[in-house]
């Protein structure tokens, strides 16, 4: 199949005849350029320097599409926010995007580079290098940009950036007023967020919230998620002797606090992984209508297996959807002594366990930490929140410390909400395909502050290819996702909602 037929074909899949393809392609071929722009500005969230200088990116480019923009400082980095001429008579949608990324480390990446963009193609398993300059004649939209925050998430920025574009060019009225919040923090966990709403709350009032990061389903059509759950955190010490101690003069002797732990840490799970901790799931209930709705979603439990490499999956949920419904404990780490090759043959003075739980909307975080903790304390422990001096250590037997870390809440928007049935009847009329609808993703994004304060209906609208090894090193956006994203924008901004 030649270029030039692919991409006619794909056209088809990702351009409706709502605009002439020609204008599209050109959009999205600006888009690529835009967006090469935007990510060779660095925006580690941990580098203030980086984060200004993607401030004054953005500063210019709204205003060149007649945005009033403004930088909000916050008690962290600042946040940047953008509004079109308001007009009373409009609703008005708030669309959350985040402008900050991971970090990198330029030495696991398949390019010098991960700031300056590379364009590839599939190369049977791999990938190969293409010229840019390939792409003035034709786009493949199967072609992918790698660099880091491609899609995760300066390309659904560029993507609405570009839809605004082509409304302007075919003269097309917004029947919405139109606020942009971009986050500066939203990789590491947003802390200034909350405070920052309700200092702003003004200025950020709206009728509903869309969120555009994450990527669409796997099955890659068009997706609207509904909710996302929430997380917090809990590491849990214990202890044997105060330094680690040779195992032949002190095994059988002195207790060993991997098996403390290991023994504490087994009575929270059944076989199956679900969790024994009284009153955990609380207040879930599932009924027949939202259960019809997470049975809808095109998962393939014999691939999400497949990809896992497992062949039988924790029974929290009797499928996939159905899992991530109910909030989660999870050992994301384990340590004591040491492994490998510098395995020693002592008893360790400590071993330790990082817990994170997501939580969903009908699960409090601190509730659920206080469950876990007066269940350690059932154990026999004698729980700190620091590490044991010599006298307590003579004084219990157990001695567990744990430290706490913040709650970031889940939210959920009823799926009969109707600028849900709006989002999601755009899109079904803008791609000619059902609509992924997914009641709550596994994920976090810190949006709950919007809805608490605000207190308005928010959905998730994501653009972005679900491949896209976001976090991870060869971060990439695939062209055809551009496409579906400048679409996806210009359908919900051209499309009066009506109830």
């Amino acid at each position: 199949m030649n270029k030039l037929f692919l991409a006619l074909f794909l056209s088809v899949i990702y351009f409706l005849p709502a605009q002439d393809s020609i204008q599209l392609k050109s959009q999205v071929r600006h888009s690529i350029d835009e967006l090469r722009d935007f990510v060779s500005i660095p925006n580690d969230a941990l580098d203030h320097a980086d984060i200004n200088r993607n401030l004054t990116w953005l500063t210019k480019k709204f205003t060149e599409r007649g945005f009033n923009s403004s930088i909000l400082p916050t008690e962290g980095e600042s946040l940047f926010f953008a509004a079109l001429p308001m007009d009373d008579a409009k609703p008005t949608i708030l669309f959350y995007m985040h402008l900050d990324g991971q970090s990198v480390d330029p030495s696991k990446w398949n390019q010098p580079n991960p700031y300056q963009t590379v364009l590839k193609s599939k190369d049977g398993d791999g990938w190969k290098t293409e010229k840019f300059e390939d792409l003035n004649d034709d786009i493949n939209y199967d072609w992918r940009l790698f660099g880091r925050s491609t899609s995760d998430d300066k390309g659904p920025i560029v993507m609405f950036l570009n839809a605004i574009d082509l409304l302007k060019k075919d003269k097309v009225e917004i029947p919405f007023n139109i606020k942009v919040i971009l986050d500066s923090e939203e990789e590491k966990s947003s802390k200034p967020l909350p405070k920052a709403v309700k200092q702003y709350r003004e200025l950020l009032e709206a009728d509903f919230l869309v969120i555009n990061d994450g990527p669409v389903h796997v099955s890659e059509k068009p997706t609207v998620v509904y909710g996302c759950r929430g997380i917090t955190s809990l590491s849990l010490t214990t202890y044997g002797p105060i330094k680690p101690q040779h195992s032949g003069h002190f095994g059988n002797y002195a207790p060993n606090p991997g098996f403390q732990l290991a023994q504490v840490l087994a009575t929270m799970k059944d076989a199956n992984g679900k969790v024994l901790i009284n009153g955990y799931y609380d207040g879930i209930v599932i009924d027949e209508a939202t259960m019809k709705i997470l049975k809808s979603v095109p998962d393939d439990a014999e691939v999400i297996n497949s990809n896992l490499a497992i062949k039988t999956p924790d029974n929290v949920g009797s499928f996939y959807q159905e899992s991530l419904q109910y909030p989660s404990l999870n050992i994301r780490g384990l340590g004591s002594g040491w492994i490998g090759e510098k395995a020693r043959t002592i008893v360790p003075a400590t071993a330790t366990a990082e817990i994170d739980l997501r939580l969903v909307p009908e699960s409090d975080g601190n509730r659920l930490k206080d469950l876990v903790k007066d269940h350690i304390k059932k154990q026999g422990f004698y729980i700190l929140d620091s590490v044991p001096t010599k006298a307590q250590r003579l004084a219990h037997d157990k001695i567990i410390t744990i430290m706490e870390g913040t709650v970031t809440d889940a939210f959920r928007t009823d799926l009969t909400n109707p600028y849900g049935d709006f989002l999601v009847k755009t899109l079904n009329e803008k791609f000619r395909e059902e609509v992924v609808q997914i009641r709550i993703m596994g994920g976090t994004v810190p949006i709950a502050p919007f809805i608490n304060e605000l207190k308005i209906p928010a959905f998730i609208v994501p653009m972005v290819n679900p491949d896209n090894n976001q976090h991870s090193p060869n971060e990439n956006l695939k062209i055809g996702q551009i496409g579906y994203g400048i679409q996806a924008f210009y359908g919900i901004l051209s499309t009066e909602f009506s109830k």
